[in-house]
């Protein structure tokens, strides 16, 4: 299955290339004329052919590209020459205009496939093609979760799979891939996607970058039983997927009775570390069993043995149950780690690889990094050949915009073709329409304003990108919330219904409070707001319904003013008027007055109380919290964390404790920065978890919770008394320098400026300046487009 084409590669290719003559002298690229060229080619040779033709413009870029991959393509059989186009031969790769945008990939003779040139735009694009097409019995490339499970199921008990997602075909990842798959294509099955739903069904959540999977079916011998799978935790080069398939190779757990000092394996040359699992006679199955599970954990990432005391000759400090040797000739440590995840912890802390992925963007042959976006455009030039579903959305112009959005409810993005961040974001509005596909949801409409400036000025949208909302007889509602595609999801599902809805019964208002009057509508809002008041409350009422409009879209509420409203009032202890908020999840109703309050007060109050008591911090939510000007208590944890601290924190919040701070924790493995975090705070990454108290709005001082302490209510509650009188001391102080981009946004405008200066002054009618008439061309200022923003939601 997985050798008879890759042998037929080794054997020979030949790859053609049609395009514009390059002038400048190629010292690596053979020329040859079409004859000669042909007259070489033999069964079983391969070689990549570029034919120019004569007195066309030159395409300097596409050949620097095309030499760089000429040594590599040599190293895998592939010869490159230049061939020159002459009139005294005919050759129909030397035809029409047309055929020149394209590239050929032959075996001998035969034709394989042909190429759009624009796909190889780089010598990364250039060696992944070739191999791509040539190996397609080694890498087979999936769409859906179902063909990743048919492939899974066929290969136990056979063969072991490398799964690797890359974000777009040709680029450096996608090439290391394909040179792995070279070499070891007749050992594992290879297999490859580019689509994020695909990485997203086997629980992967990190989706920014590329990744690679270990599949271990060949021992799986029952059908129903899914494969182990390990991660790659290394950036996808071709040196990193070596080494990670290396130690893929090597045993799981070694059995060793010798002296530790002078024990070595493949994964010491391979740049890993070395874990002891210590053990003795009388605990010998047990420790062997935590040795496996942690063989397993650990697994790519280092090499376990288990080594036996009792048959060794040097002595072992008596209390030390593990040893750690980080590298070739270094000294062993022996600790005492009583808990198989601090074993884990401390490995992973002592050998952590930064996941910033810097050598990735190293490796990116792509546009000017010295802007303000550079990640996202970085981002938008990887995934530039990815074919979006582009239909799913309804393309709009100047022509079509009134009468489709005045036809029937629309979401419209308004973005700008040139801009990165529009182009990122348009790939998540896609994936909207893709998860609303075949639901009666609102028409997903998209306007691009580099094309039609006019409808988006009529719009007042003046910066990009934009969604917003069009509903008959009602004003638009622009999204205000991430760019993501969940969060717009929420918002669009959550506009099905108009708020403040008006409750009309005491039955009616008890389901609204229960999540059954909307309980298709509970998975995207988790609090309910029902907001209470007398028939004569008219002023608290309309401050409400402000409200409840301006958050529409982010939160359910509902209003109830009817005359036995008292009931509902007494029963939730209640003074009127007052918001009942219902936690659908934890099935809590809590009230809140509201005498004297404004709207926008009430906004904020609702905003408030939408967050989480104890949250996990992610880099998304961060600014929320912090927005809030209170010290953050973080509990940095490697995965879930343990219930009994969620426990105590959950206690200390709900007898007021916690009000002076906002606790939270961070989890490193959903939130790697987080390790730069704490070597910020510690120099040295502590061992986890690890509680904080870090005051960023008052002297940056940062506090940690002893270590030598478990974390209960009471020794939680104790420090935090400690640190309110002043009793503790600070481990660092964070500099109160600002947060500024790496590198100043470009001014176009004083571009453009500096340009003109360069020009002598253009004079209108009359000797006019074009300064004055720049002067009197000024247009009046849109009053419509201001407007009060309360609170950034």
């Amino acid at each position: 299955m997985m050798s008879f084409s890759f042998n037929g590669f080794r054997v020979g290719i030949s790859f053609v290339m049609m395009c514009i003559v390059y002038k400048s002298a190629v010292n690596s690229l053979p020329e040859l004329s079409p004859q000669k060229y042909f007259s070489t080619l033999q069964a079983g040779k391969a070689s990549l052919a570029y034919f120019c033709q004569a007195d066309s413009p030159s395409t300097s870029v596409f050949l620097e590209e095309l030499n760089k991959a000429v040594k590599p393509l040599q190293d895998y059989g592939i010869s490159v020459a230049k061939v020159n186009c002459v009139k005294e031969e005919t050759s129909k790769y030397c035809g029409k205009e047309k055929d020149l945008l394209k590239a050929y990939l032959f075996r001998g003779n035969i034709l394989l496939r042909e190429f759009p040139t624009d796909t190889l735009f780089d010598e990364n694009a250039i060696i992944a093609h070739v191999l791509f097409t040539l190996l397609f019995n080694e890498v087979k490339y999936i769409t859906t979760p179902e063909d990743l499970r048919n492939i899974e199921n066929a290969l136990k008990g056979k063969a072991n799979i490398a799964f690797s997602y890359v974000r777009a075909i040709g680029t450096p990842e996608h090439r290391a891939v394909m040179e792995a798959a070279f070499v070891y294509g007749n050992t594992y099955q290879f297999v490859l996607t580019t689509e994020i739903a695909l990485l997203e069904s086997i629980g992967m959540e990190d989706i920014k970058y590329a990744h690679l999977y270990f599949f271990h079916c060949k021992e799986v011998l029952d059908l129903t039983q899914q494969c182990r799978r390990t991660l790659m935790g290394q950036p996808l080069t071709t040196v990193d997927i070596y080494r990670f398939i290396k130690s893929m190779e090597a045993p799981l757990l070694t059995e060793v009775a010798e002296d530790p000092q002078q024990v070595s394996t493949v994964h010491l040359q391979l740049g890993l570390p070395l874990v002891f699992i210590v053990s003795q006679q009388a605990t010998y199955e047990a420790d062997r069993r935590t040795a496996e599970w942690i063989a397993w954990r650990l697994l790519g990432k280092a090499g376990v043995l288990l080594l036996l005391r009792d048959s060794l000759e040097v002595d072992i400090p008596r209390q030390a149950n593990v040893a750690f040797k980080r590298e070739e000739g270094m000294l062993v440590e022996f600790l005492v780690l009583h808990d198989a995840d601090l074993v884990i912890s401390y490995v992973e802390n002592n050998t952590h690889i930064e996941e910033t992925r810097e050598d990735e963007a190293d490796d990116m042959e792509g546009p000017d990094m010295e802007m303000q976006d550079d990640e996202v455009a970085e981002s938008v030039y990887r995934d530039r050949k990815r074919q979006l579903p582009l239909e799913l959305t309804v393309e709009l112009t100047g022509k079509t915009f009134n009468a489709t959005v005045m036809a029937s409810d629309s979401i419209v993005l308004f973005y700008a073709g040139w801009q990165a961040v529009s182009m990122a974001f348009l790939h998540s509005y896609v994936d909207l329409a893709v998860k609303l596909k075949g639901t009666p949801a609102m028409l997903l409409t998209r306007i691009n304003c580099a094309d039609w400036p006019d409808v988006c000025t009529k719009q007042n949208v003046t910066e990009f990108p934009v969604v917003k909302m069009y509903k008959e007889g009602e004003n638009p509602v622009s999204y205000s919330g991430m760019l993501g595609t969940e969060d717009l999801l929420k918002f669009i599902q959550l506009n099905r219904i108009s708020c403040p809805v008006n409750i009309t019964s005491i039955q009616e208002a008890e389901e609204y409070l229960s999540g059954e009057l909307y309980k298709d509508l509970i998975f995207y809002s988790g609090v309910s707001v029902l907001g209470l008041f007398s028939p004569t409350m008219s002023t608290a009422q309309e401050d409400f319904t402000e409200a409840g409009k301006y958050l529409k879209g982010y939160v359910i509420t509902g209003i109830y003013s009817e005359e036995d409203v008292l009931i509902l009032s007494n029963k939730y202890t209640a003074t009127l008027p007052a918001l009942l908020l219902a936690r659908h999840k934890e099935r809590q109703v809590e009230s809140i007055p509201l005498a004297n309050t404004h709207a926008q007060d009430i906004v904020q109050i609702i905003t408030n109380a939408l967050l989480e008591t104890f949250p996990e911090v992610t880099v998304e939510n961060l600014p929320t919290y912090i927005r809030l000007q209170k010290p953050l208590l973080i509990l940095f944890s490697d995965g879930i964390i343990n219930p009994q601290y969620q426990k105590a924190m959950l206690t200390l919040a709900k007898e007021k404790h916690l009000d002076s701070v906002i606790p939270c924790w961070l989890n490193l493995k959903n939130t790697p920065v987080g390790r730069g975090i704490l070597q910020a705070y510690f120099e040295v990454l502590p061992p986890l978890p690890v509680l904080v108290v870090v005051n960023l709005h008052s002297g940056g001082q940062v506090f940690a919770f002893p270590s030598d302490q478990a974390i209960t209510e009471q020794n939680l509650l104790l420090w935090l008394k400690k640190l309110e009188a002043g009793l503790e001391s600070h481990i660092t102080i964070l500099s109160a320098q600002e947060w500024k981009p790496p590198l100043p946004a470009y001014d176009f405008l004083r571009m453009m400026d500096a340009a003109a200066s360069q020009h002598p002054t253009r004079k209108g009618p009359e000797g006019m300046k074009e300064t004055d008439i720049q002067e009197n061309d000024k247009q009046p200022e849109d009053k419509s487009a201001a407007r009060n923003e309360w609170i950034e939601l």
